[in-house]
Order: structure tokens, then C-alpha cells, then sequence
């Protein structure tokens, strides 16, 4: 018998800190299994009770350099609010000191500036160490408590980069003010700017992240708040309110006007229209009646519904999207993978050039040869310092973001920017995302097909509709304009219809089977009604004084834009999906009138995640575009989620970009600007690497013996920083994308 524990794990920052918690603990005698999320920071353990239990496991995690913590029943909005609370002061205080300390050690390069006429040169030096010493001992502890316990478990990734690159210019640059003789004449020269900037930034950095990772908790935590705390139940005759947890299946519930409904149930008594928009993404409220089935997190109507509790928890179609959610935003890789891989054979090599070095020069170098020897090796160091590496990704990830946000498009982190530059397919939902999300009368014809409703006829419709909450009545009085004929009397059945009486006339307005039950024949617009269908289209019947008078039809209109995102999409090779919860001939409406070959339709909440699953079962890079709650999932599932800014804040928080104004021509906008960005990467990252493969060599003193050349350090820290340089604006460049 196995049980399952979720832990909390604190420091984390890349694909290799996840990698070794997961072996950690996989070599645990009694493990069945573990999986870390490095998103929302979790390891969940399958595990065997009787062979271990909790505390070996969090034991297990803190030996692999790690803080395990308790994850039950915290709040996923605020698990992170203290790693960003520390990382924002340890920036902002590395920041107060870097700068000045920048400008000290830049000043005295610079003409016509002469800080040594202010104070001694020693002085300023000593001014330098106090600025730096805060910023690498304090600021950037973090790095070279982490950095050394990736080297200590042979798994080096960025903290290991940072920790080399900062502790070697620090360590130079300490050991260069207290003992200057050690070193070659001109040598000794420090570089306490160099260890401050590297913190400072790549600091920053782990702050983006952070909130990032914060973010992606907000749409679960925003999924369980649809979830009311409490439910009306029926026990033994009486009426009583529990807590949502002492719910159980088979409990008779009673669901009032305007209530949430709280667990998913079969209707056993009452009528109502139910809003599913939260579940099914569509616009119109769906009618209910005994049998029907409701889902929790839904919005009951202007009726009175009792239900019986068929599912509850994690069961239900909200619990299902809430995990779904969470599964599929864990299962994302971070852009930086390919550093820290790479960084994983860079460092040990650049250790092992660096300890070669140093043994050469001492063995084999004239006099002084400790004094070469440590220059050389300190070379290395610098040199193989991870600045460019560091800066490769995140100012492009910066600029490109940036970028995208002065156009509208929020893209929220980094490896969307990746999948979405591959991406060469895209799915999009139809309601209000591809259509405007709010149904418009399109037709008013005559029950026999001859021709238009006259306009007086249609006024007495529109006038018994103005008492009405339902969004189709809104389309009718929005058409009708004008003023209308004052309504007497009204009356409402959920889920069927109205009935009114207005200017002396009756006027009935709902279902075929609402106007059949009054006894009113509606076979004479049997035919117009079906093609109507055919069409995609909503029939609604319109009778007066006992006589059919109308039949009306409403649909949701494509949007402007969306014609002109599939057109350019289209043409830059893209194959187009749609995949929506809607009935397949109003799916194959808008399909045809937009452009889109390929079709999911009547695809239930919970089964999207499966239709984009499909898609990318095929070798595709998919992203895909929603709006509504029930996008969550799929959106979390695809290699990039895309939501539409107007939707609601659950579909926001899940995806991975933003269109802040609802246009999806951004959509074209965020894939150029994401594929201009993923260039700009490989070229940094190019540089980087380049520049590390080239120049260690040179450092470690290859070419002394034939040319005499040593390079010193402050060409080793030049070096570096010109290449901090190139890789910084060369990110630039991505300011100039139009």
C-alpha cells in the first residue's frame, strides 16, 4: 500500500535543481516514485509507509542542497511571496551598492575625472571593497550557497556560473589590495565592479522568475475561489448550510436564484437557465429541467433548482480543470535548459584548464612562477566567467517582453517566447475568442420563408423581451431600437420561454415546445427552422395572439479582426484548428467563413486539454488561443497558451501570453516578435560560448611559448566585460522590431 506526500521545495532556480531533487529522492529505498515541479515548487512522492516515511524524505531533499517545507493547505497566491519578498531586498540593496561602486571604478577611467584628487587612490580601493563586500557576502550568499552544493553534487548549473565568476573577481580583487606584491608588476589590479554587476543583475533576473512563478498559482487559486465555501443541503426533512467538505454523494442540494452551483449534480426538481460560461466558455445560459445534469462553479439563474450530488472534490468537471491546470504548467521546461547544460561540461572544464594552468606555470614557468602561475589561473577564471552566458537569455527575454508590451502583447515568461517561436500550429476556441462572445439577431422572417417580419410585429416581440434577463432578449430589443409599445403584463418559464401581454395583444416568445404546450402550431416553420440550423444559427418562435408570427435567429459573429489573424497566419504557413464546446454545424459556419480546415467541435471542458494533446501527438509545436475558464486547461496543455486580455482572469492567468487588447491580429505580432527574440538568443548564447571556447585557452598561457604572450587579468576582466557588452546590445537591437 502506497501513500503520497507533497512537499514544498525552496531553492530551485533551473532544469538541474530539478533533476537532482527528482534523483534524491528516487534512490530513496521505499520511493515508487517522485515528481518536482519546478513551476509551482512541489515534489510530489509516491511512497512505501512501512519502509520510510515524511521525515526521511525531507531529509533527503535538504542533503541535496535544497529546504523542503509543508505544501498542504497552503494558499498558492502567497507560497511565494517570501522568496520574492527576499530576492526584491537583496536587489534593491546590491543595486544601492553596485551603483556607486560602478561609477568609482569607472570614473578613474574616464577623461578629465580625477577621483584621486578627491581621495588617495588606496582609499578609493578600499571604498570598492566596502561597496562590493555587501553585495557578493550578502546579496548574493544565495549563489554560493547553492553554487557550491551543484558542484558538491557534481551538477553544476547557474548558481555554480554566478558563484565562479563573482567569487574569482572578488577573491582577485581582495587578494589584490591586501597583497599587491604577489602579483606581476601591473597586475594587481581589482575588479570589485565586475563581482557586484554579475549579482546584480543575474539577481534580477531570479526576481522576474519568481513572479512569474507567482503568477502561474494566481490561475489555480483563482480556479478553487469558483468553488463556494458552503452548500444548502436537505437532511432528513430539514434544511441546513454546511461547509462545502461535509458534502457527499447523494445529498440533496438546494441551489436558490443567483446562487453558485457547488458540486456537480443531476437536477431533480425545478427550471432554471444555468450560466456555464465558467465551464463551458459559451455566452448563452443553458435551460434545465428534472435530469439535467449542472456543474460546480457555475451561476444558477432566475429559477430554483434541487439537485442530487453526483460528484464532489476532485471529481468534479471543475475539479478536473483545476488539476489538469496545474499538471500542465509544471510540465514547462525553461528556456535557459540549453545553459545550464552546457554550463554543466563548461565549468568543470574551465575548473580543470584553471588547476592545469596553475600547475604548468608553477612546475615549468621562470621566476617568480607562483606569481604567473596564480595570473594565469585567475585568467581562466575571469575569462570563463558566466556574465555573457548569464546575460544571453534573460536581456533578450527583457527587451523582447518589453518590447511586446508597448504593442500589447504581455508575454509572461521566458520559455513562451521559445515555444511560441516553434510553434507551427494553432488552435483557437470560437467564443469570444474567434466570435465576439455576445449573440446578435440576424434573422426576423415569417413562419412560411415569405419575407421579413413587419416592423410593428417585431416592436411587440421586442417590447415583451425588454423584461427579460436573457441574453437572446437582449439581442432582440438591441435590434429593435427605438420605442416600444408599454408591456402589461409578463411571465416567465425557465428554460422554455415568456409569455407577455402587450398593446392589448399576447405575444409569446420561446422553444417550438413552449409554443406547442400553449397549444399554438409551429410545423409551417419546421423547414426554416432546420436550415437555419444547417447555418449555424439559433431559432427562436415568436407567436401573437395564438398564431405563429416569427421565427428569429441569433448567432455569434465572427469578429473583424479575426479574418484578418487567420488570413496572416494562413500565409505564413500556419495550419489553423478549432476546437470549441459548440455544435458542429454552428462550428462549421464560422470555420467556413473564416478559413479554418480543421474542426473539433462539441468538445466538452474537460476534453480540450485532449484534443491539443492530439495536435501535438503529431510532431506539431502547438499554441493555443482562448478567452473563457474552461480555456484554462488547454491553454496550460499547449506548448504556448495564448489569452485573449477581455477574457476572464482565469484564462489570463493560465496562458503563457497575453493579447492585452482582445485583437487577435497580436497573435501575429507575438509570434514575429517571439521568433525575432528566439534569433537573438542564439546569437548571444552563440558569443557566449564562442567567446568562453576561444579565450580560455589564451588565458591559460597557450600562446606564451611561441609568441610570449600572457594575457593578464585586466585583459581577462575586459575581455569579459566587452562581451557582457555585445551580448547586451545586441538584445538591444530588439527595441527597433516593428
Amino acid at each position: 500500500m502506497t501513500a503520497e506526500l507533497t512537499l514544498r521545495v525552496d531553492g530551485m532556480t533551473c532544469g538541474n535543481c530539478r533533476a537532482r531533487v527528482e534523483r534524491a529522492l528516487n534512490a530513496l529505498e521505499g520511493v515508487a516514485g517522485a515528481d518536482v515541479n519546478l513551476a509551482t515548487e512541489r515534489a510530489r512522492i509516491v511512497y512505501l509507509p512501512e519502509v520510510l516515511g515524511p521525515p526521511a524524505i525531507a531529509e533527503a531533499i535538504r542533503g541535496a542542497g535544497y529546504v523542503p517545507g509543508e505544501a498542504e493547505g497552503e494558499d498558492p497566491r502567497s507560497a511565494n511571496e517570501d522568496e520574492i519578498a527576499t530576492l526584491r531586498l537583496r536587489f534593491i540593496v546590491a543595486a544601492a551598492f553596485t551603483i556607486p561602486l560602478f561609477l568609482i571604478a569607472m570614473g578613474s577611467m574616464l577623461p578629465g575625472i580625477a577621483l584621486d584628487s578627491i581621495a588617495g587612490g588606496q582609499a578609493l580601493l578600499w571604498v570598492q571593497l566596502a561597496l562590493a563586500a555587501p553585495v557578493v557576502l550578502w546579496s548574493g550568499r544565495g549563489f554560493f550557497v547553492h553554487g557550491w552544493a551543484e558542484l558538491r553534487h557534481a551538477s553544476p548549473g547557474m548558481n555554480s556560473l554566478v558563484m565562479i565568476g563573482a567569487g574569482a573577481a572578488f577573491a582577485y580583487s581582495i587578494l589584490a589590495l591586501l597583497a599587491p606584491s604577489i602579483f606581476p608588476e601591473g597586475t594587481a589590479v581589482p575588479y570589485f565592479e565586475a563581482a557586484g554587476v554579475i549579482v546584480t543583475l543575474i539577481l534580477l533576473g531570479r526576481l522576474l522568475e519568481a513572479i512569474a512563478r507567482g503568477r502561474a498559482s494566481d490561475a489555480i487559486a483563482s480556479l478553487m475561489d469558483l468553488r463556494p465555501a458552503t452548500a444548502r443541503i436537505l437532511r432528513h426533512g430539514e434544511e441546513r448550510e454546511v461547509p462545502l467538505e461535509e458534502v457527499a454523494v447523494g445529498d440533496t442540494v438546494l441551489i436558490r436564484p443567483g446562487e453558485r452551483v457547488p458540486v456537480d449534480a443531476s437536477v431533480t426538481a425545478g427550471n432554471s437557465f444555468v450560466d456555464e460560461s465558467t465551464v463551458t466558455g459559451e455566452p448563452v445560459p443553458v435551460a434545465k429541467e428534472t435530469g439535467d445534469e449542472v456543474f460546480g462553479g457555475t451561476v444558477n439563474g432566475a429559477g430554483a433548482l434541487t439537485v442530487r450530488v453526483e460528484r464532489i472534490g476532485g471529481d468534479t468537471v471543475l475539479g478536473r480543470i483545476l488539476a489538469t491546470v496545474a499538471e500542465a504548467q509544471g510540465a514547462k521546461a525553461p528556456i535557459a535548459r540549453q545553459a545550464d547544460r552546457i554550463a554543466g561540461i563548461l565549468v568543470p572544464c574551465a575548473l580543470a584548464v584553471a588547476a592545469l594552468a596553475f600547475v604548468s606555470w608553477l612546475a615549468f614557468a621562470p621566476p617568480p612562477a607562483l606569481s604567473y602561475a596564480f595570473v594565469a589561473a585567475v585568467s581562466v577564471l575571469l575569462i570563463a566567467c558566466p556574465c555573457a552566458m548569464g546575460l544571453a537569455t534573460p536581456t533578450a527575454i527583457l527587451v523582447g517582453t518589453g518590447t511586446g508590451a508597448e504593442r500589447g502583447v504581455l508575454i509572461r515568461n521566458g520559455a513562451a517566447l521559445e515555444t511560441l517561436a516553434r510553434a507551427r500550429t494553432i488552435a483557437f476556441d470560437k467564443t469570444g475568442t474567434l466570435t465576439s462572445g455576445r449573440p446578435v439577431l440576424t434573422d426576423r422572417l415569417r413562419p412560411d420563408g415569405s419575407g421579413a417580419v413587419p416592423d410593428e410585429v417585431f416592436a411587440l416581440i421586442a417590447a415583451a423581451e425588454t423584461l427579460s434577463e436573457h441574453p437572446l432578449a437582449a439581442a432582440v430589443v438591441e435590434a429593435a431600437g427605438g420605442d416600444l409599445p408599454p408591456v402589461e403584463s409578463f411571465s416567465v418559464e425557465p428554460g422554455l420561454g415568456i409569455a407577455a401581454r402587450v398593446a392589448e395583444r399576447d405575444v409569446v416568445v420561446g422553444s417550438a415546445r413552449f409554443l406547442e404546450n400553449r397549444g399554438i402550431g409551429c410545423s409551417a416553420s419546421e423547414q426554416i427552422r432546420a436550415g437555419l440550423s444547417a447555418d449555424g444559427k439559433t431559432a427562436v418562435l415568436a407567436a401573437i395572439d395564438g398564431e405563429t408570427a416569427a421565427v428569429l435567429a441569433f448567432r455569434d459573429p465572427p469578429k473583424e479582426e479575426s479574418r484578418q489573424a487567420i488570413f496572416d497566419l494562413t500565409a505564413i504557413g500556419f495550419e489553423i484548428a478549432m476546437i470549441t464546446g459548440d455544435g458542429r454545424a454552428t462550428a462549421e459556419a464560422v470555420a467556413r467563413e473564416l478559413g479554418i480546415a480543421s474542426i473539433e467541435a462539441e468538445v466538452l471542458p474537460d476534453r480540450k486539454t485532449e484534443a491539443v494533446k492530439a495536435l501535438r501527438r503529431a510532431d506539431r509545436t502547438v499554441a493555443f488561443v482562448g478567452d473563457g475558464i474552461n480555456d484554462a486547461p488547454a491553454l496550460a496543455e499547449a506548448d504556448t497558451g495564448i489569452a485573449i486580455g477581455t477574457g476572464t482572469d482565469i484564462a489570463v492567468e493560465a496562458a503563457d501570453v497575453v493579447l492585452m487588447s482582445g485583437d487577435l491580429r497580436g497573435v501575429v505580432t507575438a509570434i514575429r516578435l517571439a521568433r525575432r527574440t528566439l534569433a537573438t538568443i542564439r546569437v548571444n548564447l552563440f558569443w557566449a560560448y564562442a567567446y568562453n571556447v576561444a579565450l580560455i585557452p589564451l588565458a591559460a598561457g597557450a600562446l606564451y611559448p611561441v609568441f610570449g604572450i600572457l594575457l593578464d587579468p585586466m585583459l581577462a576582466a575586459a575581455a569579459m566585460s566587452a562581451s557582457s557588452v555585445l551580448v547586451v546590445a545586441n538584445s538591444l537591437r530588439l527595441r527597433r522590431f516593428a
